[in-house]
């Protein structure tokens, strides 16, 4: 079926993830003669069918399981659940059922958009081919995600390998799971499959744990997890793997010392590669490396009428920075106004127990940018909440300067929730004083950005200067 003599399609968007649809939607709303073409069965993208929401949700289910294991914590009788992870993934699946019906095809339809489902790829410029089809555009956006990375590991392929993409389609609760990478997905699924019940190893190349964080925040996580008997191993590299479920590592680069540990079953957890290879860029001209499609700050590719949003693009592989730039993209390619990315507040998550959540710079970013800032730090151990919840592990870390929020790192209970409103003071450049001023409702976790920022004015209120203002005005005014 050929749409060569038809009129260009306003707008031809390739990919029906987050990013995808925002765009999709809206055009279809406005009028804007709009294609939106998917190369899987169903819309939603990988952070509804093999990402967030299915990770969460089991997320979820290891806490119910790991609080079950803690009720003589809080006055109950502990138990020990005997864990049916069909059962477990039958519920992750329905979750994903119950979500899928928001993205729907013919909700999309009803809004005028032209969904079509197949492979799609550049012809030229101006056109590209999905299936039989052939549909040319006036404007094209590309947001066709990202996938697993895995490593060239000799025997890998050979012994297989679990993905974020396929560890979905797990019935039995491997016995012994080794987990290969330690960034987000690695953490997360980690230890939820030790809450589960498996002997969890993580490995990962990196010297210390998440070196990307402050070091003390990278430590306090991993004695967490080791303290739930995962084994965290850091500075390794794989060497190879072996039919047998026998991980060989190699620790360090100038260390000799090889040992071997003995799985079950292998998750590779490396990061995540743009997926752009079947789209044909080389025939549309548009550029593009291994690490995605060069886009300038308007997200516009090398050609000018194509534009590109979410992880095949960067610069951060998040499902909401996703639907941020495809509200860039809609005032680009639908309202033709000069909109332009923004970073500078973009808050992200590891959602693990308890959560870590970053917003800005850290205090090693800053430090090493010369920065002159001050660190506020408070523990979530004297939170009154967290006390009453037994959820005590992690403290808030404010990066402060000439009294504006630069930055911050909570690592504490539903620290994804709690980072937002520090996100809003950055966007909205809120001086800290104003944080310390707002009434924060008792008893919330909440109440730690107050208290945080109140260990900056408490020096200052309670000084020697202060005391003998007080006692003048105590003397002067009766």
């Amino acid at each position: 079926m050929s749409d060569s003599n038809h009129k260009p399609r306003e707008l031809v968007i390739i990919g029906g993830g987050p990013a995808g649809l925002v765009v999709a939607s809206v055009a279809g709303q406005l009028g804007v003669r709009t294609t939106l073409i998917e190369r899987g069965p169903a819309l939603g993208g990988d952070c509804l069918h093999t990402g967030c929401v299915p990770s969460k949700t089991l997320i979820h289910t290891a806490r119910v399981a790991a609080l079950m294991r803690r009720g003589a914590e809080f006055g109950l009788p502990a138990a020990d659940p005997r864990v049916d992870l069909g059962a477990v993934m039958d519920r992750v699946r329905s979750v994903v059922d119950s979500i899928q019906a928001h993205d729907d095809p013919e909700r999309f339809r009803g809004y005028g958009v032209d969904v079509v489902f197949g492979e799609a790829r550049f012809a030229g410029p101006r056109e590209v081919r999905a299936g039989d089809r052939r549909i040319s555009g006036r404007r094209f956006v590309i947001a066709t995600g990202s996938r697993p990375a895995v490593p060239p590991i000799p025997g890998l392929a050979e012994a297989g390998y679990l993905t974020s993409d396929t560890v979905w389609s797990l019935r039995e609760l491997p016995r012994r799971l080794a987990v290969l990478g330690a960034g987000p997905i690695g953490l997360e699924l980690a230890q939820a499959f030790a809450r589960l019940g498996s002997r969890v190893t993580l490995l990962d190349m990196a010297p210390r744990l998440l070196p990307g964080e402050d070091p003390e925040t990278g430590e306090a996580l991993r004695s967490i997890l080791e303290g739930e008997g995962i084994r965290v191993l850091t500075g390794v590299g794989v060497e190879r793997v072996e039919k047998n479920g026998v991980v060989t590592t190699l620790r360090g680069r100038e260390s000799e010392t090889v040992f071997a540990v003995e799985v079950d079953e292998l998750l590779v957890a490396a990061g995540r590669q743009p997926d752009i290879e079947a789209l044909g860029l080389d025939a549309a001209g548009v550029a593009h490396t291994r690490t995605g499609i060069t886009v300038d700050a308007r997200l516009r590719t090398s050609v000018k009428h194509i534009f590109a949003c979410g992880d095949c693009c960067g610069p951060h592989p998040f499902t909401h920075m996703a639907e941020y730039q495809a509200g860039v993209v809609i005032g680009n390619a639908v309202f033709r106004l000069p909109r332009r990315v923004d970073y500078r507040v973009v808050p992200r998550v590891i959602y693990c127990d308890p959560e870590l959540a970053r917003i800005g710079l850290n205090e090693t970013e800053a430090r090493r940018q010369g920065l002159d800032v001050e660190i506020l730090r408070f523990p979530f151990g004297q939170v009154d909440r967290a006390i009453a919840e037994n959820e005590t592990a992690g403290e808030a870390r404010l990066v402060v300067r000439k009294g504006r929020l630069l930055g911050a790192t909570l690592l504490g209970p539903h620290a994804g929730e709690l980072i937002h409103e520090l996100a809003l003071a950055m966007q909205a450049k809120i001086p800290v004083s104003r944080i310390s001023a707002t009434i924060h409702a008792y008893p919330t976790l909440a109440q730690i950005h107050r208290r945080a920022v109140n260990t900056l004015y408490g020096p200052r209120l309670f000084s020697p200067r202060t005391r003998r203002l007080v006692r003048w005005i105590q003397r002067l005014i009766p």
